[in-house]
């Protein structure tokens, strides 16, 4: 709740319009019942025509400036709801950006993405709301309370005693579904993984059959959520039949002993029609109420899922120049035996239980120099990539770039000396120029000369519009050869201190690939450049080889001296390209 009140505080003087808006629209509608009493009691018996007819008029007047009022108080009400879900968003997306590797991995991304949806809308529903009844239901409900009191102590005094007991009932309701209403959003986190990875897998869904299947996971994880919504559902429906129950017992009463002192001449008769129309305002109020407390029980638990995403503290501090370590040499890049395990800090990994991703790591890289990477799968390829843009940070030895720890960069300043192609990387849904420049500014001709580089000039241009030409979302609309030379292209184009291409030439044939990497050797001399690779003729030209297997070095150096001594990358060279090797 502080979250939504933190977001409505920053809009006061709309918030207080709107309010003042809606107060007047209730004191209005307060006075439409006294009005009709007193034409009933007062005006009637006259037998006055003009005087009914100019009451009657005042009513008509006062309930249209009611209804005009409302209107414009409603408005009011949804711009503001909807500038505090989009502040939501924006905070929430920015905040996403900067999370660390591991807090990515521990709030995962399915859980993040419904906190951007369905939390951010539940919380944009309950400003909504909070805006249109806090004011004027209490106020209705107070009010036409006061009123009562002041036309029939009686009367009044049977309303009371049916709203305190059923305002405690409702409270303590609302306590019981909030805690609920989180199971709710946590099962849809389940049902969102699901969909998300259908969707990008359906192909491979399609392929081996298995619709049946992947139908009944998604059933298991919907069926869940669904007994989950239903049982706070039902607890947060209680309170509807249980208040019209009594609010109705309550309306007999009042008809019954209101008929009762009209016949003993203890009230005028129009004094119960007043009473009936401010009972029914009301229990209208009452219901208007238990609605805030429903909305709040949902927007409670999603404001609080989305404030442990914005509280979540900076595990990633940039350190001072003093605290970097400054290993000696001239290396643009170093590891110095680095240990690193994914979510060590989890509790449920114990020591000795996971191996390490990568296991004492060390190499080096002088400027303009070039690193090849191979291994099986899982041997920590990329993992040395992502320490190494501080994606992660290490526990165990040191990262380096430029002689300074990663730890004391700004994330920008780091990040701005890569050039990156990451395995199963994203093309935008937006147009071949735009995915390549990416929001840096480039130029047409530098854009022209990185697609040139990427040996993607004859697909691109080939195509209507060409740089105009607009990819679809993750590039269905190319292939796999195709979206890998944009994506080289992406990162050519801003001529990058360090490149980096993770797998990036894998669905390239290999006179495109010689090509490729031809006019990296000749253009780009001045940018070291690290490739992991699967095929051994992508980096036996490479300044040095680093060989993985179970994120554990076993060789490092050139290929010619890597086939005398390392067994394991002679085999792969043995097994891709003969024995003549």
């Amino acid at each position: 709740m502080k979250l939504i009140l933190s977001y409505l505080g920053k809009l006061k003087g709309r918030l207080a319009a709107a309010m003042t808006l809606k107060f007047l629209a209730a004191m209005f509608e307060l006075l439409l019942p006294r009005i009709l009493t007193h034409i009933i009691d007062e005006i009637v018996p006259t037998g006055l025509i003009r005087s009914v007819v100019l009451w009657g008029l005042a009513m008509i007047l006062v309930a249209a400036l009611t209804a005009a009022l409302n209107i414009l108080a409603n408005r009011a009400a949804v711009r503001n709801a909807k500038e505090v879900a989009f502040a939501v968003r924006q905070d929430l997306f920015e905040k996403t950006a900067r999370l660390s590797g591991t807090r990515f991995d521990l709030f995962t991304l399915p859980s993040l993405t419904s906190r951007m949806t369905s939390d951010s809308y539940n919380i944009q529903q309950f400003a909504q709301t909070l805006q249109a009844m806090c004011v004027r239901a209490p106020f209705l409900m107070l009010g036409g309370i006061l009123m009562m009191f002041s036309m029939d102590v009686v009367l009044a005094s049977i309303l009371v005693a049916i709203i305190i007991p059923l305002g405690l009932f409702i409270f303590f309701v609302s306590r019981k579904g909030i805690p609920l209403f989180n199971i709710v959003q946590e099962k849809l986190d389940t049902v969102v993984r699901i969909m998300r990875e259908n969707i990008t897998g359906i192909r491979v869904v399609k392929a081996l059959s298995k619709k049946d299947y992947e139908q009944r996971r998604f059933e298991k994880a919907n069926e869940e959520m669904y007994r989950s919504n239903t049982r706070a559902s039902t607890v947060m429906a209680l309170p509807g039949p249980v208040m019209n129950l009594c609010l109705n017992a309550g309306l007999a009463l009042v008809v019954y002993v209101g008929a009762s002192r009209v016949n003993a001449g203890a009230m005028k008769p129009g004094v119960i029609l007043g009473s009936l129309t401010y009972f029914n305002t009301i229990l209208m109020s009452v219901m208007a109420l238990n609605r805030i407390f429903i909305m709040l029980s949902k927007a409670s638990a999603s404001a609080n899922r989305i404030a442990d995403v914005l509280a979540a503290p900076e595990d990633q501090p940039v350190l001072a120049p003093e605290e970097c370590l400054q290993p000696g040499g001239d290396e643009l890049i170093r590891m110095e035996n680095v240990r690193f395990r994914y979510q060590e800090a989890e509790e449920a990994i114990r020591d000795g239980e996971q191996a390490p991703a990568l296991d004492g790591i060390s190499f080096a890289v002088k400027e303009g120099e070039s690193l090849g990477i191979i291994g099986p799968t899982g041997a920590g390829k990329s993992t040395v990539l992502q320490l190494l843009m501080r994606f992660y940070d290490v526990k165990d030895g040191g990262v380096f770039i430029g002689g300074r720890d990663v730890r004391g960069y700004e994330p920008d300043e780091l990040r701005s000396q890569f050039g990156v192609v990451f395995q199963n990387d994203m093309v935008f849904n937006d147009t071949l120029f735009n995915n390549v420049d990416f929001g840096r500014g480039l130029t047409t001709e530098q854009v022209d000369a990185a697609v040139q580089d990427a040996m993607a000039a004859n697909f691109v241009y080939g195509l209507k519009g060409g740089l105009d030409f607009v990819a679809d979302i993750k590039g269905a609309n190319l292939s796999g050869g195709q979206k890998q030379r944009l994506l080289i292209a992406r990162s050519l184009a801003a001529r990058p201190r360090i490149l980096i291409l993770d797998d990036s030439s894998s669905a390239l044939d290999y006179r495109t690939d010689a090509a490729l990497r031809k006019t990296l050797s000749e253009r780009y001399r001045d940018s070291t450049l690290i490739m992991i690779a699967q095929r051994v003729s992508s980096i036996r030209h490479l300044t040095n080889i680093l060989v993985l297997k179970d994120g554990a070095c076993i060789g490092y150096g050139p290929h010619d001296e890597l086939m005398k001594t390392c067994d394991y990358y002679r085999d792969i060279c043995t097994a891709q390209m003969g024995a003549l090797e």
